[in-house]
């Protein structure tokens, strides 16, 4: 298939609006036509990965982290990042990142965390503001569930575990068609008054070309009444960091165990063991430290994360417990995520998941 058709996939589950400012998320070379015959997944695109994927006849690496985070100067070489980008257009390798946008992700990199921990009730711990839109669009009566099934065909319409969601009420519209219109309803130079609907939705931002572009399309007026309004409303489905319960408390010491173990962790640096049992986890992928304010304020037990600094343990006051667990710990299992993601939409598409274990840090 070609690279446009995964690309297009993986942008509407992680579109790459919802990513960080400073990320670099989505296509750093190849070509969006260029047609892929197998693809390697890994968290890191290191030199040794891209060997391997040379290897394996892997014309696609799809990676966690971005090689480019900064806009590069030369390519000289003179830098692993570099060589990295080198090798990769040498070899028509196209490399793709899918970094905070996939953390953001409702169903993504966090959501793989406490699936692996058997959490339940499971939410988003700091959901996103200002991603939200309402559109209002006036129809004919008859015509009402079209356009509404249109619009949420293109993906309006979802709040939280429901879909298809939208209110309307009846009214009456008026308008006059000039010379040269062609209406649906009336004829040019009469007056005219339609019983209507008045049809509203919610639409993520990442989503409101379609939804209006659905819209239209699916209207039988010539000329489509409606309004945008930005909602500063947050989306309980996209933002940063997760919390849920375990479903029976655990004794700390246990519970540190089974963290140890789910994510093969050569130590977890934690804060005193201010909790005896264990039930409410708030987690985060990576670099986790910004969160820590939302997860006291959530009643957490415990954090659990990763790379924070000395200081930043005793901002948790006793509150709750830190579970340093290590940046690669936590997200090691995000290319098992993008593998399972990527095989239920095209089962017969070949991939493979890296062997090299690309975590700088090791432990004596």
């Amino acid at each position: 298939m070609q690279l446009k058709e995964i690309i297009q996939y993986l942008e509407f589950l992680a579109p790459l609006s919802s990513q960080e400012s400073y990320d670099n998320s989505g296509l750093i070379t190849g070509n969006v036509n260029m047609p892929i015959t197998q693809a390697l997944i890994c968290l890191d695109s290191t030199e040794e990965v891209v060997d391997e994927a040379i290897e394996n006849g892997c014309n696609l690496i799809i990676a966690h982290h971005p090689i480019v985070f900064q806009g590069l100067k030369s390519l000289t070489g003179k830098t692993y990042v570099e060589r990295v980008v080198l090798k990769c257009i040498k070899n028509d390798i196209a490399l793709y990142a899918i970094h905070t946008n996939l953390d953001n992700y409702r169903f993504g990199v966090n959501d793989e965390i406490g699936r692996r921990l058997g959490l339940e009730n499971m939410q988003i711990l700091s959901p996103k503001a200002g991603v939200l839109n309402k559109i209002t669009v006036f129809v004919p009566l008859e015509n009402r569930e079209q356009v509404a099934q249109a619009m949420f065909n293109a993906g309006a319409g979802s709040i939280g575990q429901y879909n298809a969601c939208s209110f309307f009420g009846e009214g009456t519209g008026t308008f006059t068609p000039v010379a040269g219109a062609n209406p649906y309803i009336g004829t040019p130079g009469t007056a005219e008054q339609v019983k209507e609907n008045r049809l509203e939705v919610l639409v993520s931002t990442h989503q409101l070309a379609a939804v209006v572009s659905a819209m239209n399309e699916s209207h039988p007026y010539e000329e489509v009444a409606y309004d945008i309004v930005a909602l500063r409303n947050s989306n309980a489905f996209e933002g940063t960091g997760m919390i849920g319960k375990l479903p029976v408390p655990m004794p700390t010491e246990a519970f540190l165990n089974l963290v140890k173990n789910a994510f093969n962790c050569g130590v977890i640096r934690h804060t005193k063991l201010v909790k005896t049992t264990i039930e409410t986890v708030a987690f985060c992928g990576g670099s986790g430290s910004f969160l820590l304010k939302e997860a006291i304020r959530s009643k957490a037990d415990v954090y659990i994360t990763g790379d924070f600094k000395y200081h930043e343990f005793f901002d948790a006051e006793d509150k709750l417990i830190i579970a340093d667990i290590g940046h690669f710990e936590s997200e090691q299992y995000t290319i098992n995520l993008l593998s399972a993601i990527l095989t239920k939409k095209f089962p017969n598409f070949a991939l493979r998941l890296t062997t090299i274990n690309t975590n700088p840090i090791n432990y004596f």
